[in-house]
């Protein structure tokens, strides 16, 4: 197998000769998301679906962060999409990207908070290290948690703990995204993005057609149960936006506060 490179928008992807893909996201140093951002992760999934050379995928990110959510804190004359509205058709690429084929592993470093959370566990594995911060903090900001994460979030950690994060909005660091099973493989910061890529490779040396038939029978009807979740999480969100504890909620965030949250 050879090597060979490619970008789709702000994600390049690279092929390497182990049959591992490095896709990885370049809006450094937080990496917030957008619907643009997934529809290009998307795409190149299903492209590495369909390239032979490829076996696995690392999915990292350029700075900092893997992926800090979405910007609150863009100006208000262009403002970034959130969770809390999303684009048309965010969920429906991330519907794409929850339903390819290829084994992923994320390299998470720094937060990986609300979204980003969202995508880091849309991966079949976790890697991070104690600098790696993970939050579900949805409730904090007064709406709905999006991205999936219903769906994604319980399997990994459990009801309870995935409960937890989801009703307290709590940060989570990186030694006990480990011991809840966040987090796959912990290392040092140096180390996350080449323990992602040999885990990967690990994938990429068992037999390709076993290893899709395996995974697509361990995440048994995945594409119907997220899209299902995604569109309940997208009303939902819809519906809390108009609140007065959501706008409550994003100026809290922006001015580092606490909020103070009426019910109303």
């Amino acid at each position: 197998m050879g090597s060979t490179a490619n970008s789709y928008g702000d994600v390049t992807v690279d092929i390497g000769t182990d049959g591992v893909a490095t896709v990885e996201i370049h809006r450094p140093p937080s990496n917030f998301f957008d619907a643009q951002l997934i529809r290009s992760i998307s795409e190149v999934y299903e492209a590495l679906d369909e390239d032979p050379a490829c076996r696995a995928i690392a999915l990292c990110s350029e700075g900092k962060h893997f992926c800090a959510g979405a910007n609150f804190g863009a100006p208000a004359a262009t403002p970034a999409p959130s969770e809390g509205d999303p684009a048309p058709d965010l969920y429906a690429m991330a519907v794409r990207m929850i339903v390819s084929k290829t084994p992923v592993v994320a390299a998470v470093q720094g937060a990986a908070i609300g979204g980003g959370l969202g995508l880091a566990c849309s991966a079949d594995f976790r890697v991070g290290c104690s600098d790696t911060r993970m939050a579900a903090n949805f409730a904090q900001l007064g709406f709905h948690h999006g991205f999936g994460l219903t769906i994604t979030l319980p399997p990994i950690v459990g009801q309870q703990k995935a409960m937890d994060m989801l009703l307290t909005g709590r940060r989570v660091a990186g030694e006990e995204a480990h011991a809840m099973g966040l987090l796959d493989r912990f290392v040092e910061l140096a180390e996350v993005r080449n323990e992602a890529h040999r885990m990967a490779a690990d994938i990429a040396k068992s037999a390709p057609l076993a290893v899709v038939s395996i995974r697509e029978t361990m995440r048994a009807g995945i594409g119907d149960r997220y899209r299902q979740a995604t569109e309940r999480e997208a009303r939902e969100q819809a519906a809390l936006r108009a609140t007065e504890d959501f706008k409550e909620g994003i100026r809290a965030s922006a001015e580092r506060r606490t909020p103070e949250f009426q019910g109303r």
